[in-house]
């Protein structure tokens, strides 16, 4: 059977001539050097590639030979790759609505696009890693490793009251603020180590602890002091959420999670709430981190307690598969890459408070 791109030399001919003007117009109009116009350029050559493909019956192999004759036509211009166009065809074909591929996914560089094309199947987690990674301000190596260990099935998945003690809309949000599991790969404490040690490792590695939490935490102390009835008492960690707008009090456990942690997290939110609270704070809420849980002892023992309180795991890196351990980043390679990274405006400014 004949190649029906070799027996149409024509269409051929006036389909690259199309694609070069492409490229001149998006290189007069932003110079390529836009990130939307290139991703822009990058899914318009890969929707009339698909398109091309599957209406004229050409080969996979017209990619090679649209790779060579576009780098004869510009050879001083990148991305024209053979693989790079493949990836345009594949980008094409994963946001087929161009409006929906404008909105979020043009607005991140397009190797986080590739990562995300590389690493998942549907386009709802497509899209979903695509706005977070626009929202937070992700590089790359981020992106993926937020990919890796599974975000996009951990947001939202901490066991809480908030339905019932917390107001619209902010008990969605602070549903979809909390995870389960936490992950706390750039740990490297033993399976026996004490509350003390879980949490000085978290502040020794306090932008990697941020960065997992998620944005708008703002980092306010640990061991942080309240005094009721003369008697100082000590909260775990301290933060203040910049968009929810009230205190969060997280609460570590070393072990499984037990009826009594409720009743001691449910104490310390009560105390932050009359003592730190202001008349613009939304109420404060509580989070118990912890080795284990089981979901039903969580559920009923935050069923008559009338403070926002949710219950989460966290996994350290001996806790994950050895497939993932070997996908992860070392901590000084994740630390490397953070310090790039500014943390929130707030926790600077906040955290020598307690």
């Amino acid at each position: 059977m004949s190649d029906p791109l070799l027996s149409s030399p024509a269409t051929y001919d006036d389909f690259l001539k199309n694609l070069k003007e492409q490229i001149r117009r998006a290189q007069v109009k932003a110079a390529l050097a836009v990130n939307q116009e290139l991703i822009l350029l990058y899914w318009q050559i890969g929707q009339d590639i698909s398109l091309k493909i599957k209406r004229e019956g050409w080969g996979a192999k017209v990619i090679s030979r649209l790779a060579k004759d576009l780098k004869a036509a510009f050879p001083d211009l990148g991305g024209l790759s053979q693989r790079n166009l493949q990836y345009m065809r594949s980008f094409a074909e994963a946001y087929p609505d161009r409006e929906i591929m404008q909105r979020v996914a043009a607005q991140i560089p397009w190797r986080h696009n590739q990562a995300i094309l590389d690493k998942l199947k549907t386009i709802e987690e497509r899209l979903w890693y695509a706005q977070k990674s626009l929202e937070n301000g992700w590089s790359r190596d981020i992106l993926v490793l937020q990919i890796e260990t599974n975000l996009y099935q951990r947001i939202g998945g901490a066991v809480t009251n908030f339905e019932r003690t917390l107001p619209q809309p902010q008990s969605d949000l602070a549903r979809e603020l909390l995870k389960d599991p936490y992950c706390f790969e750039f740990l490297t404490i033993s399976e026996n180590a004490q509350e003390r040690e879980l949490e000085q490792g978290l502040i020794e590695h306090i932008k990697e602890f941020l960065l997992e939490l998620g944005l708008g935490f703002a980092f306010l102390g640990s061991q942080y002091p309240i005094v009721v009835d003369s008697k100082e008492y000590r909260i775990d960690l301290l933060f203040y959420h910049v968009k929810l707008h009230c205190y969060i009090v997280i609460d570590l456990k070393i072990g499984e999670f037990t009826p009594s942690h409720s009743g001691q997290l449910n104490f310390y939110v009560s105390a932050v709430d009359n003592l730190l609270r202001t008349e613009g704070d939304n109420r404060t809420i509580g989070l118990i981190l912890c080795r284990s849980k089981g979901d039903t002892t969580v559920e009923y023992s935050l069923q008559d307690v009338h403070k926002p309180i949710g219950v989460s795991t966290y996994r350290l890196r001996d806790d994950l598969p050895d497939s993932l351990k070997e996908s992860l980043p070392s901590t000084s390679q994740l630390e490397m890459e953070l310090s790039t990274l500014p943390l929130d405006v707030h926790s600077d400014a906040s955290s020598n408070e307690a």
